[in-house]
């Protein structure tokens, strides 16, 4: 059934004020319950053993002694596993990652690759028998370091163009009274999500039934569903409680191999990823080398930009972490050039991460911006302003909306920017020196066709039923809000279910587009259903239920450049005796579109900046060039930003409006992070006049760099 849209009119009350999750009580309590911990009758256990070697083949998986040890069930491989079909275009546009298609044939691409399952009674009988299981390969030589000269790097376009240009690129450059042509690297970086993947497999009547911890039930079901070859309403998956995502938690090789030990076996069967497995197989962000040159005339307005950015991926897949996207939204040039280019190397496939291309691009643009700063002589806020676009500087369409200036203009006023001096290195505290810096965050605001279910219920209450994800960011609560405005009631009337696949197709939680795709869905179905009840004399037992699909009313929308914007600001001290960095503050102004709940919206892009905090001088995953397998890959070896490291930080957002979109959310999910990486670098870069260019900033790298020595001993301003 199609419906239309309620004007924002409807929409009201509720949305705009703070509340606390409404399942909150039970996830503090202990009584929500995530994907491991849900328990099943006859429930075996299954160990995934990873590949030793980076690149080779198997010779041998020696099976008999494993069977023989206590409580082994099976043990699944190349040699045994059933046939799957992955010759198809998933959900979000791309065939699978081979890695996710486990034990089809013997070629291992790198170290970490899943060659076998052993299934057994207990977790523990199950691990001691995958760690004594012993596999024999042929290895093979391997090529797992990125470097911005690499023969192998090609133009790659992933969910955007790869390249993109206009104008003369060389002649503006040497056009331009000041120019930046600088390269600037980030590392690999995990998830690290508090709740590592888990997933049960079971059939149920002859339907596969599978609990998981995911992003997108309907996402997960899909691609089992084809790749088992399967029908669709043959699979149900449920995916209740998430212990964060942040984009890898989609389909991994532990939910496939799951459903291949029940199949085995006929009975539920659990896969959970240990903390060092999710390195190799949970996903992760490329590092990238960006390459940025910048020209612009006297007044700093840009003559020329561009912004070339070169990632890693694997052999068996191609993802692209698309750096260099962000430069085609934010500034404009007479020449405008973009590239985003991969290499294959003997690795993990990358993944989505928390601002995928916008995060690592950031950085690179926005250090690059600073640069053309301090070398014009202009203010970085006021060399921003002189270069906001009136269109997009690709597409040339309108903007539905770019509250940038809006942004800095109140954040340099709350942070009192107007009092800065603009001199680096001259500010001192005792050993410390003090340094502030600014940046500018912008993300895409999409949305996805999805369905939602609405019943008024035979009480006066109110049930939703969406294929929503709540992966930590407060989605339960946020619709409730939205549904209970739409419906004109209560919040505490409405109850909303979500993270099951039998309630219809939906957009998964990611690209910050899940909250506006389900808001649109259910505020159809609410709207519809108000009409239903305006002509019915009664409600009967089984209630009235209206279902939405917004697949007709996104198509309608006018084309646009849709983006949230935000200005980033840091303080930071820098000793130069230990090369410690502390950020003493941060400020973010956001233009995020309409907030549902102040709390959460706020809980989100404080976690998105924290992440920036820990991206500039934290994290970063090393791997070993001789065994392409990670050094320490866990929480002690690979470093995150933790409370002593985390100052107090502080958010805020103006008014954005889009006039042609009746929902008007944009999403805050991933804004938070983008820029705020470069405005701790711009700060460290004032505080001490160096430039970093490679993240993270760890302390050997700032003692290894040179200081000035302080200007006229000036005193802390």
């Amino acid at each position: 059934m199609t419906t239309t849209t309620p004007g924002p009119s409807a929409l009201r009350g509720a949305v705009g004020t703070a509340r606390t999750r409404i399942e909150g009580r039970e996830k503090v309590t202990g009584a929500a319950r995530y994907a491991g911990e849900i328990p099943f009758a006859d429930l075996a256990h299954g160990w995934l053993v990873l590949s030793t070697v980076t690149r080779g083949r198997i010779l041998d998986v020696e099976t008999a002694p494993v069977l023989a040890m206590p409580g082994v069930l099976t043990v699944l491989h190349h040699g045994n596993a059933p046939r799957l079909h992955t010759d198809y275009v998933g959900m979000l546009g791309t065939p699978p990652d081979p890695t996710c298609a486990v034990f089809q044939n013997d070629r291992v691409p790198f170290a970490g690759w899943p060659v076998a399952l052993v299934v057994a009674e207990t977790p523990e009988e199950a691990r001691e028998a995958a760690e004594a299981l012993v596999v024999t390969y042929d290895s093979e030589p391997h090529d797992t370091a990125l470097h911005a000269e690499h023969p192998g790097a090609y133009a790659a376009a992933g969910h955007m163009p790869a390249e993109t240009e206009k104008g003369d690129l060389e002649a503006q450059l040497a056009a331009s009274a000041f120019v930046v042509d600088a390269e600037y690297t980030t590392p690999e970086e995990q998830h690290s999500m508090m709740e590592p993947h888990a997933a049960t497999a079971r059939w149920e009547g002859g339907r596969l039934e599978v609990v998981d911890s995911n992003q997108g039930a309907g996402w997960v079901q899909g691609e089992l569903a084809t790749m088992f070859s399967l029908d669709a309403s043959s699979v149900r998956v449920r995916s209740e409680h998430i212990g964060g995502g942040f984009g890898s938690k989609g389909l991994r090789a532990h939910q496939v191999s799951a459903v291949m030990a029940a199949t085995a076996l006929n009975r539920p069967v659990r896969v959970v990823l240990t903390r060092r497995q999710t390195f190799s197989l949970g996903g992760y962000r490329s590092p990238t080398t960006q390459r940025v040159r910048l020209g612009a005339a006297p007044d700093g307005r840009l003559l020329a930009l561009e912004h070339r950015s070169l990632n890693q991926t694997s052999t068996v897949y191609e993802f692209v972490e698309p750096s260099a996207g962000v430069a085609r939204v934010l500034y404009d040039a007479d020449a405008h050039r973009t590239a985003n280019h991969v290499v294959r190397l003997d690795v993990p496939s990358p993944t989505w991460m928390r601002a995928p291309g916008e995060a690592p691009g950031s950085f690179a643009i926005e250090a690059a911006l600073d640069e053309l700063a301090e070398r014009g002589g202009i203010d970085p806020i006021e060399l921003r302003l002189r270069n906001e676009p009136d269109v997009g500087p690709v597409s040339g369409l309108p903007f539905a909306g770019n509250n940038l200036a809006a942004c800095f203009r109140e954040g340099a006023r709350r942070f009192g920017w107007a009092d800065r001096d603009p001199r680096p290195g001259v500010r001192r505290e005792g050993r410390w020196l003090l340094g502030t810096g600014t940046a500018a965050a912008s993300f895409g605001a999409g949305a996805a066709p999805s369905t939602a279910l609405v019943t008024a219920e035979a009480d006066g209450s109110f049930t939703v039923r969406i294929t929503a994800a709540d992966i930590g960011t407060g989605a339960r609560t946020a619709l409730t809000l939205i549904a209970a405005d739409a419906l004109e009631t209560a919040p505490e009337q409405v109850r909303v279910r979500i993270g099951d696949s039998d309630f219809g197709p939906a957009m998964i939680a990611g690209g910050s587009m899940g909250t506006r795709s389900w808001a649109w869905a259910v505020t159809a179905a609410a709207a519809e259903l108000r009409e239903r009840l305006a002509m019915a004399t009664s409600i009967p037992p089984e209630g009235i239920t209206v279902r939405s699909d917004t697949t007709e009313a996104l198509g309608a929308l006018a084309r646009k450049e849709r983006h949230s914007f935000g200005a980033q600001f840091a303080e930071v001290a820098v000793d130069t005796a230990t090369g410690e960095i502390r950020v003493r503050r941060m400020l973010g102004v956001f233009a995020a579109g309409r907030i549902v709940n102040p709390l959460t919206a706020r809980n989100q892009l404080v976690g998105g900046m924290t992440w920036g905090i820990s991206m500039a001088l934290h994290e970063e995953a090393v791997r070993d060039r001789n065994t392409g397998g990670h050094y320490a890959p866990d929480l002690a070896g690979y470093h995150v930003a933790t409370h002593a490291d985390t100052p107090a930080i502080e958010v805020d957002w103006v008014v954005d409006h889009d006039p042609d979109d009746p929902v008007g959310i944009k999403g805050v999910g991933e804004i938070g992070i983008v820029g705020a990486a470069a405005a701790v670098a711009n700060a460290v870069w004032h505080a001490t006049g160096v430039r970093h260019r490679d993240l993270p900033i760890r302390p050997d790298r700032v003692l290894s760099a040179t200081v000035p020595e302080p200007a006229g001993g000036a005193a802390d301003a």
